[in-house]
């Protein structure tokens, strides 16, 4: 059975809608040649047709807050219904994706929906805001709720997955991204924690002229995050043993997107959360302190920041 989803976007610089849309639906090569997202035409382009289609899932309905942009997604896409307002979609999906990057609209666009019992993906941040954070809670814990960067689900850490204790006692784990830790600490905060067992603990800002946190985890793990701001794009990951040292470029965006997609066609299907809601409320939290703890120039301890 078709599952008829929404895609509402846009965010400057972030072409999740056409990408997410083209891995579910397809796409036709000439419209999202034209559409001027060059580095998505070239790795859909790559990929082989079988690699196209997640579950039940059907993009039906897009909105983007320029009508041209919507329609260019259409075409690129296969999307039949191009709407005016979010809110028309509702009775009209079956599931929603927010693939809008810009938190402070989460809320507002998501609420019609979770309010009609509609599941909904939100892309990364969730929230930077407690109250919001709140709000989203009971969502989560249902299944109704998904948010997550995708790479959390990073093929290229799939061995890390299998054999973390190869690398023994982990003497210290770095993430290295552009952009600034507000908007893109989430990719690495994502990567690293769901790869480690221990839960964190503090974030203290280090000396540098860009975004530089050290997470502290319950174990002891240090995990050092740089958000380089305007460089080269990097997505970086190294994980320091005393066994085994491992560098992992994360570079494979259709499979980490397709893979978050199918968590969320499983959330959809099966009822209850793919992530773990504790997962995300560490991550969202452990942002949050990175924030205020650039801000503020000191230690911020995670469980006291309510």
């Amino acid at each position: 059975m078709v599952i008829r989803t929404g895609m509402i976007g846009l965010s400057d610089g972030n072409g999740h809608p056409f990408s997410f849309s083209a891995i579910i639906n397809g796409y036709c090569d000439a419209a999202l040649r034209a559409s001027g997202w060059d580095v998505i035409h070239r790795y859909v382009s790559r990929r082989d047709p079988a690699d196209f289609g997640v579950g039940d899932l059907k993009v039906t309905h897009a909105w983007t807050q320029s009508k041209e942009s919507t329609q260019a997604l259409c075409r690129a896409t296969h999307i039949e219904h191009a709407v005016m307002n979010p809110e028309e979609m509702v009775g009209e999906v079956d599931a929603l994706i927010i693939a809008r990057d810009d938190a402070e609209s989460h809320a507002t666009l998501s609420r019609p929906f979770l309010e009609a019992g509609i599941p909904v993906f939100i892309d990364k941040p969730l929230t930077l805001d407690w109250k919001t954070l709140d709000d989203f809670l009971p969502y989560l814990r249902d299944g109704m709720l998904m948010s997550c960067s995708a790479m959390r689900y990073a093929m290229e850490l799939d061995g890390v997955r299998q054999r973390l204790t190869d690398h023994g006692e982990l003497k210290l784990v770095r993430g290295t991204i552009l952009n600034d830790w507000a908007r893109y600490g989430i990719h690495l905060l994502e990567a690293i924690l769901a790869l480690l067992p221990s839960r964190p603990v503090g974030v203290s800002p280090l000396p540098a002229r860009h975004d530089s946190l050290l997470i502290t985890l319950q174990d002891g793990t240090p995990v050092i995050i740089d958000a380089l701001g305007k460089a080269p794009a990097v997505f970086e990951l190294e994980l320091i043993g005393d066994q085994c040292i491992s560098r992992h470029s994360l570079l494979d965006n259709f499979t980490m997107f397709r893979r978050m997609l199918w968590a969320f066609f499983s959330m959809v299907r099966d009822g209850g959360p793919s992530i773990p809601p504790e997962s995300t409320l560490d991550i969202i939290h452990t942002l949050i302190a990175g924030k205020e703890a650039l801000d503020r120039r000191r230690e911020v301890a995670i469980h006291a920041i309510r």
